[in-house]
């Protein structure tokens, strides 16, 4: 597999706690773009950014409609809308319905990702207590992305990360723990 150019992460109940292990993992020269789904039930993407921003040591901002995806910073879904990577590396944010219950949707996430990266996009599903991620992660794998996640029994929610095993396989599953400095070791010369 060749460097990847970005990462893409996915999560719901649970999720904000294992984003902060992982964020707080990642080495701070990482010159990937890492971007962030997750089901937060908030009516902004504001808190979720500020905890974010206090576990990592990459920048952490909500993305934004026509914004160019940015290496080295964590970019969050905004809360309400599907976030979408253009083929020219900007944002698109749809307010389409939901996928699995969810706006913005894992699914949607990583496979309009997966479609702009291909084979350089890495997708992580952590702990989530719905299905929402496991058809991203069929695409992302079927595009030729690095698909890593979760073992269910390192989740506070293991029907997320068992969902996307189960529909799609893995290229790692690891615990909680050994996610960030696994992403170091692929991304990382």
């Amino acid at each position: 597999m060749r460097r990847p150019a970005a990462i893409a992460l996915g999560c719901s109940a649970g999720g904000p706690e294992a984003l902060k292990v992982v964020l707080g993992g990642l080495d701070p020269r990482l010159p990937q773009a890492v971007l962030v789904c997750c089901h937060t039930g908030s009516e902004t993407a504001e808190l979720l950014c500020a905890l974010l921003a206090r576990a990592s040591r990459l920048p952490v901002i909500e993305a934004a409609e026509r914004e160019p995806v940015r290496g080295g910073v964590v970019q969050v879904a905004p809360a309400g809308y599907h976030l979408l990577v253009e083929r020219d590396l900007h944002f698109t944010l749809s307010a389409d319905p939901r996928v699995n219950l969810s706006r913005p949707s894992i699914d949607v996430l990583f496979a309009s990702a997966a479609a702009a990266w291909r084979s350089a996009l890495v997708g992580v599903v952590l702990s989530g207590a719905n299905a929402d991620g496991a058809d991203g992660v069929r695409e992302l794998r079927r595009l030729g992305g690095c698909a890593i996640v979760q073992s269910p029994g390192s989740a506070l929610a293991q029907a997320m990360p068992q969902a996307a095993i189960d529909r799609a396989g893995a290229d790692h599953c690891v615990p909680l723990d050994a996610i960030a400095p696994l992403l170091n070791q692929l991304c990382l010369p």
